[in-house]
């Protein structure tokens, strides 16, 4: 064994134990690990940066143009309330409608988009109807990741998969081409949802208890006279200092502020609106130069009504991650004050400058409705609070789906390729209008292009040094003697359950080149081993970091980390027996 082929096995071990233990995010770790095998000398820089330009990560930037084109023209916004109307029917009849449509949609349109639209408007359905989110929320996610595997665009996994095989001088998949093997298992996956989701799912209906558990410690108080914080700064007050507190607005001489920051001195007569953490509020009572006016239970202010509170999550990929509130000087910059934090299925009152935020976290604010728009747009949140009816952009919508609609017609009759065809079809989202230069750079998952980029020099490493030769080589030698639908099932097995340990990107680099080597040891056909890693790495369902869409769902949810495990991994289960013999039935040796 090489010297290089060591070192390929030592930085994917590397690789695989910071993804498990999420030190990083996953972005980062998968640069870190590309930058290890070009230090090293296993791959040479041009080989090392060669993701950047695979056909891979070009075609999936350009399906984010035309998704993204398709999605802000405002189509699928104009099906909302007859989403709602619908939905309000009966919780089977809303379960039904938002599964079809994440599943649908999901097989065309990015499928963290499709979930970030459909959240606060099931939200919605659930406020109006009494409909707990957690019999809602997860079955939407699982039909967005069963309808993501039914086309060549559904999902980015399935893009990296089938890059794999025209790398390897191997035939590329089609468009439509694993369709009738993923419908299969999506109307085996839907009946579990429809029939298992009223019984296995938590019947909580305290999706609002962020905002509950905040109103309990919002008060106003009165800088008296003999206060020792008057002509103080706040980050030099008391308040701030030995309780911990969070001034919201300042109403002074009539006049209401709302834009405290740190060198915001207070001044006698002040009236401050603000946040008393639990382990602090006791304290605050009893501390001399405050007048306590009133728990005025997190109502919006009756002077200036254009501040209101809203939940907000933070999507995958959103830039606020990974940093604390008080490292992105969050309410200076953003003019939002932060009064809670869902961190997990962890609720934060406490020290909130401090928490590092993650992706799927839930925070309340008080702030504008410009604000969260321009935010929303920017795609650093998502709306929970509330969904309202937007009007449809018929000069942008109409367009925007003829072009979504060329591009998988001129790839799935194969005319070109999908590269090109989603080249050209990113670029008319521009020329027509349906989105600006600029736009379409921000709908762009930059993220998951990094991610990309620096998982495929993993599978770069096992092929150059012959690490993808040497795996498949002792897996021939220990299931050679099985049938090809054992040693099939074995590789699905493997493939999900990595997945749900580490990422699908990284799993789909690693598996691609040893299957493809695999196939070729045991004199079979390569697709249907390829078909079962693009699936596997796609239905993954056992935990809520497993995929971008559980992660979205797990706090508006209110879900437990169990909840994933008792509802998804049967889930898992089946849909790993019925693709060992569905795959091998539309795809034979």
């Amino acid at each position: 064994m090489g010297i290089d082929l060591i070192l390929t096995f030592c930085i994917i071990g590397i690789g695989v134990f910071l993804f498990v233990k999420d030190y990083f995010s996953i972005d980062t770790t998968s640069i870190l690990i590309m930058a290890l095998f070009i230090v090293a000398g296993v791959l040479s820089p041009e080989e090392g940066f060669s993701g950047f330009n695979h056909p891979a990560t070009l075609t999936l930037g350009c399906i984010f143009v035309v998704s993204g084109g398709v999605f802000h023209s405002g189509i699928l916004d104009g099906l909302s309330h007859r989403i709602v109307k619908l939905a309000k029917i009966h919780y089977s009849v809303a379960l039904v409608t938002f599964c079809l449509l994440s599943g649908v949609f999901s097989a065309f349109i990015n499928d963290t988009a499709v979930v970030a639209l459909l959240l606060p408007i099931a939200l919605t359905v659930c406020r109006e109807t009494g409909i707990s989110p957690g019999k809602l929320l997860m079955p939407i996610s699982f039909a967005a990741l069963f309808g993501g595997t039914c086309t060549l665009i559904g999902t980015s996994t399935n893009i990296l998969v089938s890059s794999y095989a025209k790398k390897f001088g191997l035939e590329e998949f089609g468009m439509f081409e694993f369709s009738g093997a993923a419908l299969c298992l999506l109307v085996l996956g839907f009946v579990y949802l429809f029939l298992v989701s009223p019984f296995l799912l938590p019947d909580s209906k305290d999706n609002l208890h962020l905002t509950k558990k905040a109103e309990e410690y919002i008060t106003e108080l009165e800088v008296a006279t003999d206060s020792p914080d008057s002509n103080r700064t706040v980050v030099k007050s008391r308040l701030v200092e030995n309780f911990d507190v969070r001034i919201l607005s300042i109403l002074r001489d009539g006049k209401l502020n709302h834009h405290i920051g740190p060198e915001t001195i207070l001044l006698e007569g002040d009236i401050l609106k603000v946040i008393v953490p639990p382990s602090s509020f006791n304290r605050l009572l009893d501390a001399k130069g405050y007048h306590i006016i009133g728990d005025k239970r997190a109502e919006t202010d009756q002077k200036d009504e254009t501040y209101r509170l809203y939940e907000i999550i933070l999507p995958f990929g959103s830039p606020l991650t990974g940093s604390s509130l008080q490292t992105l000087m969050f309410s200076q910059k953003y003019h939002l004050s932060v009064l809670a934090i869902r961190h997990r299925n962890e609720i934060i009152i406490d020290k909130l400058a401090r928490v590092a935020l993650r992706e799927g976290d839930m925070l309340l604010v008080l702030g504008k409705q410009e604000t969260i728009d321009r935010l929303e747009s920017q795609k650093l949140i998502v709306t929970l609070s509330e969904y309202e009816k937007k009007k449809t952009n018929y000069r942008k919508a109409i367009p925007a789906i003829l072009i979504g609609i060329g591009v998988i017609l001129v790839a799935s009759l194969n005319l070109t390729g999908i590269l090109i065809s989603a080249m050209v079809g990113a670029l008319l989202m521009i020329l027509t209008g349906v989105l600006t230069p600029n736009e379409a750079y921000k709908v762009v998952e930059w993220k998951v292009i990094f991610m990309m980029a620096g998982v495929l020099s993993m599978g770069s490493a096992l092929e150059k040094t012959g690490g993808a030769e040497l795996i498949a080589q002792f897996i021939e030698t220990n299931l050679g003697q099985y049938d090809a639908r054992i040693t099939l099932s074995i590789i699905y097995l493997v493939s999900f359950i990595s997945t749900n340990l580490i990422s699908s990107k990284a799993t789909a680099a690693l598996m691609a080149p040893v299957v493809i080597s695999l196939a070729a040891a045991m004199e079979v056909s390569y697709r249907p081993f390829l078909v079962a890693v693009m699936f596997a790495c796609s239905l993954t369902f056992m935990t809520p970091m497993s995929y971008p869409t559980n992660t979205m769902v797990y706090a508006p949810g209110n879900y437990k980390f169990n909840d994933f495990l008792k509802f998804g991994t049967p889930l898992n289960l089946i849909t790993w027996v019925a693709a060992s013999f569905v795959i091998p039935y539309f795809f034979p040796f």
